[in-house]
């Protein structure tokens, strides 16, 4: 592991991302760690990351020259994104992604698949708009009633709920059948999936819920 922290890590990433979602990913997560070109985005907002990690396919020049080298950890493989490495190397409660669901549409596709495959390190993407994550085992979210839970299946995955509009009970979902979007929570809602499948998208204002019950969790996948 590159990065080993006992605290939620905010990870920037090369996409656009706004000064008001970087403050509230930061709020809850100061230590800053960059993917690639995520170097060049904390360097327009002020902020020197404690580590860079990628190929280097992305990072500018001027962004390498501006850093010293002992936090430069170059991983040259082109068979997995900036994103994969690093949730391979950083060990963490809970990563806080900014700068990952903007841009281009594969690339947040990418993003999506490599929750799902790095289940064990928890991760949230944070947008302008919305947040998304991987559904743990079991959790409880302390959401507002009218809040719009959508649940998207990556692969075949069944699911028990209380306290949604629809509950998931004797469904099953999958990427190319059921999903469960555009649902509404009636309040604190409690959901439990049987393998890690399935992505959870809540609205960006549910971001200090969903940090609080993911890094507390002791129920995770492996």
């Amino acid at each position: 592991m590159i990065v080993h922290s006992l605290e939620t890590v905010t990870l920037i990433g090369g996409a656009s991302v706004n000064n008001t979602t970087l403050s509230r990913a930061r709020a809850v997560a100061p230590r800053i760690v960059a993917a690639d070109g995520g170097a060049d985005v904390a360097h327009e907002n002020g902020l020197i990351p404690e580590a860079v990690i990628g190929d280097f396919d992305s990072i500018s020049d001027a962004a390498r020259a501006r850093l010293p080298d002992s936090i430069l950890h170059c991983i040259d493989d082109q068979d997995t994104t900036d994103f994969d490495k690093c949730l391979s190397q950083i060990s963490a409660p809970l990563i806080i992604g900014v700068g990952f669901t903007a841009g281009r549409q594969d690339h947040q596709l990418a993003c999506y698949n490599s929750l799902v495959r790095f289940a064990g390190q928890p991760c949230v993407l944070l947008g302008q708009h919305e947040l998304v994550f991987l559904a743990p085992p079991t959790m409880l979210l302390d959401l507002r009633p009218g809040t719009v839970v959508s649940l998207f299946p990556l692969g075949a995955v069944e699911g028990t709920s209380d306290g949604l509009k629809w509950e998931i009970g004797g469904l099953n979902f999958a990427p190319d059948g059921r999903v469960g979007t555009s649902n509404r929570a009636k309040g604190p809602v409690h959901l439990s999936v049987t393998s890690p499948k399935m992505l959870v998208i809540l609205p960006s204002d549910a971001l200090d819920i969903v940090v609080q019950t993911l890094s507390k969790s002791t129920v995770r996948w492996d």
